[in-house]
């Protein structure tokens, strides 16, 4: 798994040089990233990083939100904010570039992908799905959350529908 947060990252020789050197061994290479205000809260930013990277042979693999710990108050991206970025970069790349699942957090419940925002019954929604969880039975699970603008992670979240949060 690689870690690269913004597009000129992959423009260095050295960095070209060693992805080719580690995709020459066979190995497979997928990259992941936070959604990092500041950096890469862009949408253009995102779809021209994961092209290059497909470019480059590594295969897109997760935008992350911001995890919630220590001073990130300057770096987090509210969650609606990562959904329309996300949706706007993944809309404007190619085929073999959609690999790319988001926004993601690891949150208690484990890997909670944000879906979607729509709106169930009259009420606007976060809709939420497991890719992983702590519970195996979890797995894949959908569910939803009041969709609020001004939430930055998981626990800013309240559930929606008479759902319950998994976990």
């Amino acid at each position: 798994m690689a870690h690269f947060s913004h597009p000129r990252e992959l423009s260095t020789t050295a960095v070209r040089q060693a992805i080719a050197r580690i995709r020459n061994t066979g190995a497979v290479i997928r990259a992941q990233a936070p959604l990092v205000a500041h950096v890469n809260d862009d949408a253009r930013v995102w779809a021209d990083m994961w092209q290059q990277l497909v470019w480059l042979g590594v295969i897109p693999y997760y935008m992350f939100v911001e995890r919630d710990t220590g001073a990130r108050n300057y770096f987090e991206v509210p969650l609606a904010q990562a959904h329309e970025i996300y949706t706007d970069a993944i809309r404007s790349v190619s085929g073999l570039a959609r690999t790319a699942r988001g926004p993601v957090m690891s949150a208690h419940p484990g890997k909670v992908l944000i879906d979607g925002i729509t709106t169930v019954l009259g009420v606007e929604v976060f809709a939420l799905r497991l890719l992983q969880a702590r519970n195996p039975a979890d797995v894949g699970r959908q569910f939803f959350a009041h969709y609020d603008p001004a939430a930055r992670w998981f626990d800013d979240l309240i559930p929606a529908l008479g759902s319950r949060f998994p976990g």
